[in-house]
């Protein structure tokens, strides 16, 4: 009778033991939070992860963010919405309020990276099963960084059900990740280095090098193929993300250098102040804003429309008074003009210095002008496309009145023919004003668009004057079609430079190969018809 019992007894307690153990809900795991060290916490992480409770998320986010608090007396878990003392507690798990707790009987439950990084794995698992793609696609990035082992599983779960492309690439990037950090067959992980290689930026190549530094000899030739292959892949993005630059820096030297183009070709003056000229349209600008900050607040991202038209103004009708007051008493004399103008430029930086004084000026971005997207591997930020755009539209509206306007008509009659256009009755007195006037204007919209990239100071004109003389001269006195190739020309092969030679060696080079050029090509790529043919 008594073997009889024990042998029940002890299917009994072997049932029991077989069966798992009762699961602790989230509110019992998240007062473990504050016990033990960190590796401990880790492990209630991933056990909070396990509840699959979606109230587990946000507290797992305060809890990497370092912003959950245990009330010592109680053992809630709270976070705090107040300074002082007492202090407002809301409930981690509910969000209700607890109401006012002293702040010596709360304790912050304390983090560090290796706790956030269990944290981050354990939302992604929280997450990748979401019913909102974005939710998924968070949370395979969370992954991905993490590149945990223990995540595999949960991945070829996630990967088998997903439907969006978009999600199920990073997914699949992920699990190559994880992959490559554990013990796996070497199909597979071949298979993952093909994966992370496809990837093609410099992260995967991070990773492979990661992998390659402890990796077995017969998987060591497939890494450095991928290796190789993510390396070649860089190196022409390298090459298409210079062109980039080179074409954002000549847009700049385009809008810096078009209005003179006009005035030298028109005029043949040297003017030492177009500089001035951009750096007053940045300062227009900066004036605009405030005026738009201070009074209309809500129009802020317009604030670029109405600096536009009040800078071409403000700097046209400046440029129009120096040609009247200045220049036309020096016509024929190269040098003075040349010293004429350059004393301006100094009076005006000196008065810009008075007025505003000698710091930078902050000009801020409207929101469509903020931030960056990537065009096939290609960081390419919004402000240099717009100002990209930009240039082109003004180029392209200057073409316009050249040819199809009157003024246009006769400025292209005086830079071919002065005294002959002024024998057909054209006023050139009239016509030159007007030519300063309009390419002073251009450089005030220089000056709204360089404000967006660059510092707004009172030296903010002579950082572009002899590159924009660069740009003239290469291209062809006068004609804008030689501008718009020679800023674009230059611009690239100042990037290509830049990397080798350096920022001030690169344009010293570039002034080295125009002075050749033009020993070669005196008028430039573009010679223009004028007043070299009148002599």
């Amino acid at each position: 009778m008594s073997v009889q019992f024990l042998r029940w007894f002890l299917a009994i307690l072997l049932t029991l033991t077989a069966l798992p153990a009762h699961a602790q809900s989230l509110e019992d795991l998240a007062r473990q939070l504050p016990e033990g060290n960190f590796a401990d916490r880790a492990q209630t992480v991933s056990a909070i992860a396990a509840t699959a409770d979606p109230r587990a998320v946000p507290l797992l986010e305060a809890l990497a963010a370092g912003d959950l608090n245990v009330v010592e007396p109680t053992g809630q878990i709270v976070t705090l919405s107040s300074r002082g003392d007492p202090v407002e507690a809301t409930d981690a798990i509910t969000g209700d309020p607890v109401g006012e707790v002293a702040k010596a009987s709360v304790e912050r439950i304390r983090v560090n990276n290796s706790l956030r990084r269990a944290v981050r794995t354990a939302i992604g698992q929280l997450t990748l099963m979401s019913p909102d793609a974005n939710t998924r696609l968070t949370a395979a990035r969370a992954m991905f960084q993490a590149g945990d082992p223990d995540n595999v599983e949960l991945l070829d779960e996630a990967i088998a059900e997903e439907q969006n492309p978009a999600v199920l690439q990073v997914m699949a990037e992920a699990r190559a990740v994880a992959i490559l950090r554990s013990d796996a067959e070497p199909v597979a992980f071949a298979e993952a280095v093909d994966t992370i290689a496809a990837r093609g930026d410099r992260q995967a190549l991070g990773i492979l090098q990661a992998a390659l530094s402890s990796a077995d000899a017969d998987v060591t030739p497939t890494i450095e193929r991928g290796i190789a292959d993510i390396q070649s892949r860089l190196a022409l993005l390298d090459v298409g993300q210079n062109v980039w630059y080179g074409i954002s820096l000549g847009a700049v030297l385009l809008l810096a250098a078009i209005g003179l183009a006009i005035t030298f070709g028109v005029m043949g003056v040297i003017n030492m102040a177009h500089g001035e000229m951009v750096m007053l349209g940045a300062y227009t600008t900066f004036l605009v804003q405030n005026f738009i900050r201070a009074s209309f607040p809500d129009l802020f991202d317009w604030s670029l429309a109405f600096a536009l038209p009040a800078a071409f103004l403000v700097t046209g009708l400046i440029g129009v008074a120096i040609e009247r007051g200045v220049i036309r008493f020096l016509y024929g004399r190269p040098l003075e003009t040349l010293l004429a103008t350059w004393g301006l430029s100094l009076i005006i930086q000196q008065s810009v210095r008075t007025i505003f004084g000698a710091s930078n000026r902050e000009v801020g971005n409207p929101g469509w002008m903020s931030g960056s997207f990537d065009f096939y591997g290609i960081a390419i930020t919004w402000n240099r496309f717009f100002i990209v755009i930009f240039a082109l539209i003004v180029f392209a509206a200057l073409l316009l009145v050249l040819k199809r306007t009157a003024l246009g008509l006769q400025m292209r009659a005086v830079t071919q023919n002065r005294r002959m256009a002024s024998s057909m009755g054209i006023r050139t007195p009239w016509v030159d004003a007007m030519t300063f006037g309009l390419g002073s204007g251009i450089a005030g919209l220089a000056g709204v668009a360089l404000s967006q990239i660059d510092n707004v100071s009172p030296n903010l004109g002579q950082g572009y004057i002899i590159d924009s003389f660069m740009v003239v001269v290469f291209g062809g006195v006068g004609n804008l079609w030689g501008t718009l190739v020679g800023a674009l020309t230059l611009g690239v092969l100042n990037k290509f430079l830049e990397p080798y030679a350096g920022a001030v060696l690169a344009k010293i080079l570039l002034l080295v190969f125009i002075i050749l050029f033009i020993q070669k090509r005196p008028r430039g790529l573009f010679a223009q018809k004028g007043r070299a043919v009148e002599a």
